[in-house]
């Protein structure tokens, strides 16, 4: 299991990102040589990526500690975002990116093929995400996923996102706190046991408090809160990932995109990955 960073200022470093464009599932076929190719040459690009600043359609008067105070900045996307310009996302000092595979039982994002090969042709490291649906058993949707995501060791470890459907038209239903914990903690169990990474575990204000999601046991977790850092917002949890803005602006990202920082510093994040 990955140990979660602890969140402090750290001086300017380089960072060699690193990714590789790993086996692909019987559904999405093994990129050609020339993809491969790409994605080697892209491994070998080193790219400072210290503290980079992006733009905010709705930018927060932070409090405290503001997100750029973090080194290590990433961003969250799916077909919402349309096509992304991966190179120039990197060059813009994106240092990961999670990508929509799928949700519930029966949906896949039919962006996340073409986000999953071209992040790692440009040689960002990307892990993919599950939006999960409480009217459909863990198993199934683990299987979803685990159907559409390559094994592929080099990426990030998987997400399981956890929050309220509230405008869902077709699944709005709240569990009790006990069984969403336990179906939570079945589908990382399955995960975990396919790709050999325990999933982190993203989740919301509102789904945290009225869950108690935090207590599960040997997780990881990625908080959005915009509003406010997470030490106020989600007191006394520990965090890897916070998303601090729903609005950003990233160069190769044609509209608003979820922007998210690292916990710890640019040599706490090499070690994380490893």
């Amino acid at each position: 299991m990955r140990i979660a960073a602890v969140p402090f200022l750290t001086a300017l470093l380089p960072i060699v990102l690193l990714a590789c464009a790993g086996p692909d599932s019987a559904d999405y076929p093994a990129p050609p040589a020339a993809t491969r190719a790409e994605a080697a040459v892209a491994l070998a690009r080193p790219v400072a990526v210290t503290f980079p600043a992006f733009g905010d359609d709705n930018p927060h008067p932070w409090d405290g500690r503001a997100p750029d105070a973090y080194a290590v900045h990433g961003i969250d996307v799916s077909r919402w975002q349309g096509p992304v310009d991966w190179p120039a996302v990197r060059s813009a000092g994106i240092a990961f990116a999670y990508i929509k595979a799928t949700e519930g039982g029966d949906h896949a994002d039919p962006r996340f093929p073409d986000n999953w090969q071209g992040a790692a042709r440009a040689g960002v490291p990307r892990g993919a995400y599950h939006f999960y649906y409480f009217c459909r058993p863990a198993v199934e949707q683990a299987r979803w996923f685990i159907q559409h995501v390559p094994r592929d060791p080099a990426a990030l470890p998987p997400v399981l996102d956890l929050e309220w459907n509230h405008r869902s038209p077709t699944c709005r239903h709240r569990p009790d706190p006990a069984t969403v914990r336990a179906e939570a903690a079945r589908f990382l169990d399955i995960l975990t046991a396919h790709y050999g990474q325990r999933p982190v575990v993203y989740t919301t204000v509102d789904f945290y408090r009225e869950t108690g999601i935090g207590a599960l046991p040997r997780t990881e977790f990625w908080l959005r809160s915009v509003a406010g850092h997470p030490s106020t917002v989600y007191p006394g949890q520990r965090w890897t990932f916070w998303q601090y803005t729903g609005t950003g602006r990233v160069p190769g990202v044609r509209g608003p995109v979820d922007i998210n920082v690292f916990a710890g510093s640019v040599a706490d994040w090499t070690r994380w990955r490893r």
